[in-house]
Order: structure tokens, then C-alpha cells, then sequence
């Protein structure tokens, strides 16, 4: 089949855009011709892939992609594909995977009232209803069980559009037998002694994961415990508000932010912990990475995947509503531990043996063949 698939933009370190290139390649392993429609592609192309820059401007970013849609529909027109497959919410779409978080939802009730006033409001809501409101076909492949109850409340999608996939951990975040050698070349390259304690925290769009908390509470650490304490963020996303949020906290010599990369199984054998106290995350991927890498975690309830990392016994979870405290004793405590920190990694390589979070890819890629078009 000629599939069409469809996203704003796309960079090699985005947590949705990896999961579309995996999807994808799984579509044209079974012998389907790619076309990817998106405003900005960086990075390789794959052989094969059609990769159509959408040539369209605007003043808001709601209004250009209210102009994609229509180029692409145009295009479409003339050009037929025999599926549509969206990343991004918006009308048209013959499947939609669901990485994002209920807009309505968070409309009503993280914003002023007045703000459903606005056009910004109004493009997106229209959006996401041409997706999940009740005249719509499109199908839906959701990876987290958490928001589905949040589209029916404001949409009353039928359960039969929904499709819940399991996790797509890339099988290189998988700690392979030479863990060991990889974590002392790794240590001994960033200079971190045997008694340096490395936290990482992985993902773009530092404010929304809470970088800002994680810095405080390396801050909030006992003196003794922060002076032998590093943090390096990575993530594609503007670091400055970040590194004066550093200089005040007196971090500079203790915090690194490092662009988005290609080698992050290297940092999360290296490191000693994963923080990630997202303020909102549909999933959080990187959660479950770093299980399978055998990296303790430290999150929030707010993550889609952090019931994995309660399961798995795998990490520690803080409560929500958060509270800053909390997870500054969490922390404190965690690095205080040597033997709880051995049995969070344990127990999330023995979890990574035994249940299935890798098989994302595969599973939407069978999804998305077999929809039929209406």
C-alpha cells in the first residue's frame, strides 16, 4: 500500500519522531511505500522514504498548520495513499497516534476560562475533535491507558476506535553483556570517580519535565551528598532560562545541559539515576529505557509510563499533587543507598525479561494495515 503519514516536524530526538521513524521503517519492512508529509525534517532521510516538505508559512504556528492540512489534502487529491497516518492531531486522518495529551482537557482545567476565547483555542480544539469527536473514523493508537477516559468524557469516543499499544523500547537501551566496561569507559570520559553520583535526565522540552525541579533539588541535597552529586540534561531545547536557574542555585560547576544525541544508552549505563520529575507526560519513555538499561528512576505520577517503574520495583514515584520536599528527601535518600540503587536496577532488568515493551513498531505497523479506509 502507498502510506501517507503526516507531523509538523521532525528531529531525530524527539520522543514522538522516533516513535513515527520506527513505525514507519515497520511499515516499509512489510513492503508498504512511505510518504511523509511535515513542515521540517532533520536529520537522514531513509532510502525509500518520499519526504515531502510542505511549503507553507504563517504569522501563529495554529494558522500554518491550519495551511498543511489543506496542502496536503490538495496533494493527496492528486496523489492518492491508501492510508493516512497522523502524529499530530488534525483532520483528515485515517489513524491517529495518540502522543499527546487530552487538549480539552487541559483547556479546561490548567487554563483561565478566557482563554477558550482565543483563535489559539479554537484551532486546536477543532482539531483534536476532527480526530476523536463522534462524526469521525479515524482510529486511534494509544500508548497510555491514562488519557482514553479523558477523550471519552469529552467526546464520548467509542472504545472500538481505541487501540492500546504496548511500550517501543529500541532494543540498543537494553544493558548488553559488556554493561560493566561501557559504564567505566563512560565514567572515566566525563571524569566521575567512584564516588561521584551522576544523575541524567533525557527528553526535550526541558520545562514540561521538569528540569527546573530537578535542579532544585540537587540544590536542596545535604552538603556533603550535592558536593559528590553531577546532573546532565539532554534534550533538544532552549537551555537559557535553565542555566540562570543554575547560576543562581550556585550549579555551574556541578550541572551540564547537552543537546539532543545519538549515544544516550552510554549515559544511562553510566549514570547512577534517572530523575525525571515531569509536570506532565503522556507516557515518558525514557522512564522505561532506563529499566531496561538497569538505571534506577526517579519520576512522578504525572508520567503515563511511571506505573511501569512501580511494578518493576524499579524506582521510586512521587505522589501527586507534587511537592518539592518530597522529592528532595526521595533523592537524598536514593543516593544515600547504595543497596536500594543495586535492587532498582536489578529488578527492572529481571521486568524487562518477562514483559513486552518493545513491541510498539510491529503492532501499530499491523494496525495501520489492515484499516480500511472509509
Amino acid at each position: 500500500m502507498q502510506l501517507a503519514f503526516t507531523l509538523f516536524k521532525y528531529f531525530p530526538y524527539g520522543g514522538l519522531q522516533r516513535d513515527f521513524f520506527r513505525i514507519a521503517l515497520a511499515c516499509q519492512v512489510r513492503g508498504h511505500a512511505i510518504r511523509v508529509y511535515t513542515l521540517e525534517w532533520q536529520g537522514d532521510v531513509p532510502a525509500n522514504f518520499e519526504v515531502v516538505l510542505v511549503p507553507v508559512t504563517a504569522l501563529t504556528n495554529h494558522r500554518r498548520y491550519e495551511k498543511f492540512v489543506e496542502w496536503v489534502r490538495l496533494d493527496l487529491a492528486k496523489r492518492p495513499a491508501d492510508r493516512v497516518v497522523g502524529f499530530n492531531k488534525m483532520p483528515g486522518l485515517d489513524v491517529y497516534y495518540s502522543a499527546d495529551p487530552c487538549f480539552e482537557d487541559k483547556a479546561r482545567t490548567l487554563r483561565n476560562p478566557f482563554y477558550r476565547l482565543s483563535g489559539r483555542y479554537r484551532h486546536f480544539a477543532a482539531f483534536e475533535r476532527a480526530v476523536f469527536g463522534p462524526g469521525s473514523q479515524t482510529e486511534i493508537l494509544m500508548i497510555s491507558a491514562v488519557q482514553q477516559p479523558l477523550f471519552v468524557k469529552h467526546y464520548g469516543t467509542v472504545d472500538e476506535r481505541f487501540h492500546l499499544l504496548p511500550p517501543g523500547i529500541a532494543p540498543d537501551r537494553r544493558a548488553p553483556a559488556n554493561a560493566p566496561e561501557i559504564r567505566r569507559s563512560f565514567r572515566s570520559e566525563f571524569g566521575l570517580g567512584d564516588d561521584v553520583f551522576l544523575l541524567v535526565q533525557i527528553g526535550s522540552g526541558f520545562k514540561t519535565k521538569g528540569l527546573d525541579r530537578s535542579l532544585k533539588a540537587l540544590a536542596n541535597l545535604p552538603p556533603a551528598l550535592k558536593a559528590r552529586t553531577r546532573l546532565i540534561a539532554i534534550g533538544q531545547d532552549d537551555p537559557h532560562p535553565f542555566e540562570r536557574q543554575i547560576r543562581a542555585l550556585g550549579l555551574e560547576k556541578q550541572v551540564s545541559i547537552l543537546k539532543g544525541r545519538d549515544d544516550i544508552p552510554r549515559f544511562l549505563l553510566g549514570a547512577d539515576l534517572l530523575i525525571h520529575p515531569a509536570y506532565n507526560e503522556n507516557t515518558g519513555t525514557v522512564l522505561l529505557e532506563a529499566v531496561v538499561a538497569g538505571l534506577p528512576v526517579l519520576t512522578t505520577a504525572a508520567c503515563g509510563y511511571a506505573h511501569y517503574i512501580e511494578e518493576a520495583d524499579a524506582g521510586r514515584v512521587i505522589a501527586l499533587p507534587f511537592a518539592q520536599r518530597e522529592l528532595d528527601s526521595t533523592l537524598a535518600t536514593i543516593l544515600t543507598n547504595d543497596d536500594v540503587r543495586r535492587q532498582c536496577g536489578a529488578n527492572g532488568l529481571a521486568f524487562a525479561d518477562r514483559v513486552d515493551l518493545y513491541s510498539l513498531p510491529e503492532r501499530a505497523a499491523d494496525i495501520i494495515a489492515g484499516q480500511s479506509v472509509e
